[in-house]
């Protein structure tokens, strides 16, 4: 199944030069735990970062910086790691894995912006997966009792 089946499309996006405290609020409003942050090119969205909420409390919070003097260049992650949307779960998962992220932007093949995958997302639909295969176990054993009882 390609990763962009199931990546949320409904993307919570900022720009470099927005001020840290609106990133706060959009994470709010939106109760997300990450907005990428993008740039605009022939009326696509480009990502090239990302801001988590932990971002927030290391960079912002922690070291008592006023988040009105920061924007969000500084301190978005720059190293941004993306895959394209026909790209496979598992292939998908095993990225994420290697580059230790919670969080995978999936992008077309000209590099814009189609959605975001997340861990909880990606475990959701292995629980749904798994809860199948139980149900294919338990249905196995009733039709064997029918048949054979």
């Amino acid at each position: 199944m390609p990763i962009g089946e199931i990546c949320n499309r409904e993307v919570v996006i900022t720009e470099v030069n927005d001020p840290v405290l609106s990133v706060a609020k959009l994470m709010r409003k939106h109760h997300v735990g990450d907005v990428l942050v993008t740039k605009k090119s022939n009326g696509s969205s480009i990502p090239v970062g990302i801001v988590t909420d932990r971002d927030l409390v290391v960079e912002v919070l922690a070291p008592e910086i006023d988040p009105k003097t920061l924007n969000v260049g500084d301190i978005m992650t720059r190293e941004l790691a993306t895959v394209k949307e026909d790209t496979g779960v598992f292939e998908a998962i095993q990225f994420m894995r290697v580059r230790g992220i919670r969080r995978l932007p999936v992008v077309d093949d000209g590099g814009n912006l189609v959605g975001v995958v997340t861990l909880d997302d990606l475990l959701g639909l292995l629980v749904e997966e798994l809860g199948l295969l139980v149900k294919l176990i338990a249905h196995e054993q009733r039709k064997e009792a029918s048949v054979r009882p």
